[in-house]
């Protein structure tokens, strides 16, 4: 198996055609009519990977991922959401949790099979392996790239897996500005209909994280961003 997958959709027939689609590429699927069953499924056992709708009977996707989100065991779940075109505020609130990606319905299953293969991807490029390996070091920020961890001044932080990728990849070309097309090409790996827009509210939940060290991630107006290859001024 590639991997294991929760499905949260109550629509039967899109959950039916995803999970097949996911189950013929190898990938072990459970599936989930709503957020507090898909809550329940996620006791039981964590997956790999959390395909979620926003739209949900009682607790909405929303409700689901923020609860998600403020649990230890389950912060750094890959979370790849599935909204309606309709739904922009929602989709950027979802991003603003910590969604590592999203799909627009109506959707190509072949293409969230891609999406679903690229953040998969980008998690096991730097499995936590508990020991030291290859340091980065960027201003206050240390990345472990061996053991996939993150500290700011010596305090661990802890990021999603695309939140992680993006600091690797912005420390890693630190001083050089990054277009958000460069972004969504390193850290999304896809030309797809991904907006630019996913990559601000990235850097933004990135910012929050990184505390006090939130000003070495520097916006270039009408450019990008830059991680700072020296201080910035006070």
């Amino acid at each position: 198996m590639k991997g294991h997958i929760l499905l949260v959709e109550d629509e039967p027939d899109i959950s039916a055609l995803v999970a097949y689609h996911l189950a013929r590429e190898s990938y072990r699927v459970r599936t989930a009519a709503d957020g507090q069953e898909g809550l329940e499924a996620l006791h039981r056992e964590r997956p790999d990977l959390l395909v979620l709708d926003l739209m949900l009977p009682g607790m909405s996707g929303l409700d689901l991922l923020r609860e998600i989100r403020r649990r230890a065991e389950l912060a750094s779940l890959p979370v790849i959401l599935l909204t309606a075109l309709r739904e922009e505020s929602d989709r950027v609130e979802g991003l603003r949790l910590g969604a590592d990606d999203y799909i627009s319905k109506p959707f190509s299953p072949e293409e969230l099979v891609l999406r679903v293969e690229a953040v998969l991807r980008r998690v096991r490029q730097h499995p936590p392996s508990g020991a030291g390996g290859t340091l980065v070091q960027a201003g206050p920020v240390t990345i472990d790239t061996d053991a996939a961890r993150v500290e700011v001044d010596g305090v661990p932080a802890e990021l999603t897996p695309t939140e992680y990728r993006l600091l690797l990849v912005m420390a890693e070309r630190r001083g050089r500005v990054q277009s958000r097309t460069q972004l969504l090409e390193a850290v999304w790996e896809t030309r797809a209909e991904i907006t630019t827009r996913t990559v601000d509210m990235h850097v933004q939940r990135l910012r929050a994280k990184l505390g006090d060290a939130a000003p070495w991630l520097e916006t270039v107006r009408g450019f990008g961003y830059r991680f700072r290859a020296e201080p910035p001024r006070r």
